[in-house]
């Protein structure tokens, strides 16, 4: 889980990992190809996430690791896929100068945090390890040791990625309220 609960019940909201670098505009086509929409596994979207930008991008994605593009990350089609494909690839977070609306929703609902950090891919290569402090809005270059701004994200969308995405959330809700 990306975001859990520490032993006094306060979350835990920091992740570390290696930087995949895009630019501004990757659109949901981009991100997961239009004749891959008839798969739902995410594991299965995860083989073909960012093939648009680069065939065998997959085979070097590693779990933890993050995205940082420029702006209007995820604009296009509404497609729940992109979303899906970038968590089966066990990518931790999103850093985007800006994201397209709907993409940002579907992402929080399944359980990816996008964050956003004004002219943060200026600021970062691929390759570099960045880490992610999510209650300090801090972004950390460890291969600089520069830190940048991010901004916070609103309580309901915490418990929603604590939670891994909003129909667990939901459920959780729904069972608190009947006991």
């Amino acid at each position: 889980m990306l975001i859990k609960l520490t032993e006094k019940n306060e979350m835990s909201v920091r992740m570390k990992g290696k930087v995949w670098k895009f630019g501004d505009d990757v659109d949901t086509d981009i991100i997961i190809p239009g004749r891959y929409l008839v798969l739902t596994d995410e594991k299965e979207l995860a083989k073909h996430l960012m093939e648009g930008i680069d065939p065998k991008f997959s085979d070097k994605v590693g779990e933890g690791d993050i995205i940082i593009a420029g702006k209007n990350f995820g604009c296009g089609s509404s497609r729940e896929h992109a979303p899906i494909a970038i968590k089966g690839a066990g990518i931790s977070a999103v850093v985007a100068e800006s994201f397209a609306r709907i993409f940002y929703r579907n992402a929080i609902n399944v359980g990816i945090p996008l964050l956003e950090s004004e002219n943060i891919s200026m600021h970062v290569s691929t390759g570099d390890e960045v880490e992610i402090d999510m209650e300090k809005g801090v972004l950390k270059n460890l291969n600089t040791s520069k830190e940048f701004e991010i901004k916070g994200l609103p309580e309901f969308m915490l418990k929603i990625l604590k939670k891994g995405g909003l129909i667990p959330y939901l459920r959780d809700e729904m069972v608190q309220t009947t006991e």
